[in-house]
């Protein structure tokens, strides 16, 4: 099938925008909690009627400081309660957002806020002020800097004062649903961050047709998501913004280091994240069943939740035997992962990368579906997702209602629909290829079955082609190698070579206990152990998996590990932890040239 389209689930309305829905919740659900706050580490509701109060509140010293409508303002914050307030603030004020990573370099934030020619800037901690300062001699549009934890929405309030609830109104109807609502920089893994501009109407289409479809996780008054991604990647945005069309209470937390606590103490009935917190849950339970001798079961265990849901797509479905195996595990041990993640929901949003068949299948096995997604900033999240009641594992899903995903003739994965971005700020050579003939071009590789599910099977510029002619998609063989509980990170080589060759870097969080487990001195590294006879044949068992699901011609025939883990701060990642292969081929090309040597 080269193209498949589903009928909108939700109507866009033309006049309105993204404050429309806080003023809607007040109305219609003022004693409902849209959204919790952590304070001294207790979770505290916030009604509609309260957040909305709160949103006029900032939003009137905004307007008092001089921001004025079609404004660009600067969020540079942690995943927090503000964030979300600050965002509806801005478009209270008639502002467009520019969020900024908050792990940005200097050079980063410059370009970023200068190119976008913010007038006013929110930053969260004194390092981030200081990032803002050490670069202003390079902003000369920005005037007001604001920081959260030094006060700065309480100076809002107090410079609003003389502002009048009309006055707001007034500002927060001046844009219309085809007008900017935020300017979401790409990550940036090829060059400069280019600026997609998203309108009220790109969010509206996005999330009013995810909370249509997914219904049932969407309950007004029942259900809740955690959001711990970073509001700065348009992923996090939606999170952000679907829960309040709903609406359902949004909790958020700044990161992921003490997730389980918070998945505990907040009890989410619905997750959004990335492929890596999953692995994260799938191999912690893992190494702790090992820890504790029971290794053998939790295997066990797992292997049964695979083969369980694996029976679900087929006709006769799983067998009694299956069945009762099941059932024994589920409490023995899919309880337990149940209660880690929160043990009040049945379902979780992947998206950002590939989960995996064997994660897709195990997860649904233990009554917790992670239902994957796909999508790119330019389309405002998800353009595609499997449906709640009608899951394909190993597919992205389908097209996002309202919306059309083709195919083109070099197998290119083609968007259309009222989600895309409207156009890459200050850059019209850029919209134009990226938009030609009215069809966003992905740059991903796919296909459709005919049921209308999509599957990525690469990204057209880091196909590689050997010496012999073999086209290889890097993204097939490094997932699979990366499921692997020791792999941070693979990054597939090849390109002109003879043969597929592969760089790895290590899992640290995972490394020290590996170590103790198999008699490592202790505080071996990855640098440490990187020519080390055991560390090498479980990595290679990775690679193993890997090369079974691609052909001989494909799989990597040596890999060499690197002394040390790609991070953002050594330039080989990027905010929303993309490889830069580039980079990566640079700094490790003496690695490349040794997996080639003689």
């Amino acid at each position: 099938m080269r193209e498949f389209s589903l009928p909108a689930l939700y109507e866009v309305p033309t006049d309105g925008n993204l404050t429309d829905i806080v003023r809607r919740n007040a109305a219609q659900h003022p004693d409902v909690a849209v959204i919790a706050r952590k304070v001294g580490g207790t979770w505290q509701d916030v009604t509609a009627t309260t957040f909305l109060a709160e949103v006029r509140a900032a939003a009137k010293g905004m307007i008092a400081a001089g921001v004025q409508p079609g404004d660009r303002v600067g969020l540079m914050s942690r995943t927090r309660y503000e964030w979300t307030l600050l965002d509806f603030a801005i478009w209270s004020a008639g502002g467009i957002t520019v969020p900024v990573y908050e792990t940005s370099s200097p050079e980063q934030v410059a370009w970023i806020l200068g190119d976008s020619g913010v007038t006013a800037c929110f930053v969260e901690l004194d390092a981030h002020a200081a990032t803002v300062e050490s670069v202003r001699d390079r902003l000369p549009a920005l005037k007001n800097l604001w920081q959260i934890e030094a006060g700065g929405l309480e100076e809002l309030g107090r410079l609003g004062q003389g502002v009048t609830d009309e006055t707001v109104e007034e500002r927060s109807s001046v844009a219309k649903a085809d007008d900017p609502a935020t300017i979401v920089y790409t990550s940036g893994t090829t060059g400069r961050p280019k600026g997609c501009v998203l309108t009220h109407r790109s969010f509206f289409a996005e999330c009013g047709n995810i909370v249509e479809r997914l219904r049932p996780l969407f309950r007004t008054g029942e259900c809740s998501v955690l959001l711990f991604l970073p509001l700065a990647h348009v992923f996090g945005r939606m999170v952000q913004i679907a829960p309040m069309v709903a609406p359902i209470k949004l909790g958020c937390v700044p990161d992921i280091k003490n997730l389980t606590d918070e998945l505990a103490s907040f009890r989410p009935t619905l997750i959004l994240g990335v492929p890596r917190v999953f692995e994260k849950v799938y191999n912690s339970a893992r190494a702790k069943a090992q820890a504790d001798g029971k290794g053998k079961i939790f295997d066990k265990a797992a292997d049964t939740a695979i083969a369980y849901s694996q029976a679900l797509d087929t006709p006769s479905g799983p067998s009694v035997g299956l069945k009762i195996k099941h059932k024994v595990f589920d409490r023995l041990v899919y309880g337990k992962l149940r209660a880690v993640l929160g043990g009040r929901g049945e379902y979780a949003i992947s998206g950002g990368a590939p989960l995996g068949e064997r994660l897709g299948h195990f997860f649904r096995g233990i009554g917790f579906s992670v239902l994957e997604g796909y999508g790119l900033t330019e389309s405002c999240a998800a353009t595609a997702f499997n449906p709640w009641d009608r899951q394909k594992i190993g597919t992205v899903g389908q097209p996002l209602p309202g919306s059309v995903i083709r195919i083109a003739d070099d197998g290119e994965v083609l968007l259309h629909g009222e989600h895309l971005f409207k156009e890459y700020w200050n850059n019209p050579g850029a919209t134009a290829e990226a938009l030609a003939d009215g069809w966003f071009h992905t740059g991903d590789i796919g296909t459709l079955d005919e049921d209308g599910y999509l599957r990525i099977t690469g990204r057209k510029k880091e196909i590689l082609v050997t010496a012999g002619g073999k086209n290889v998609a890097p993204a097939v063989i490094e997932d699979r190698i990366r499921a692997h509980a020791l792999v941070a990170e693979c990054m597939v080589v090849g390109d002109g070579r003879p043969f597929v060759g592969a760089l790895v870097t290590i899992d640290e969080e995972f490394l020290g206990r590996w170590a103790d487990e198999h008699g490592k001195p202790a505080g071996s590294t990855a640098a440490s152990l990187s020519e080390d006879p055991d560390l090498l044949a479980a990595i290679q068992s990775a690679i193993d998996d890997g090369n079974a699901a691609v052909s001989k011609a494909e799989s990597v025939r040596k890999f060499r590990i690197l002394p040390a883990q790609f991070t953002e701060e050594s330039g080989h990642l990027t905010p929303s932890l993309k490889l830069k292969r580039n980079v990566v081929a640079k700094d490790y090309a003496h690695e490349i040239e040794a997996i080639y040597a003689k």
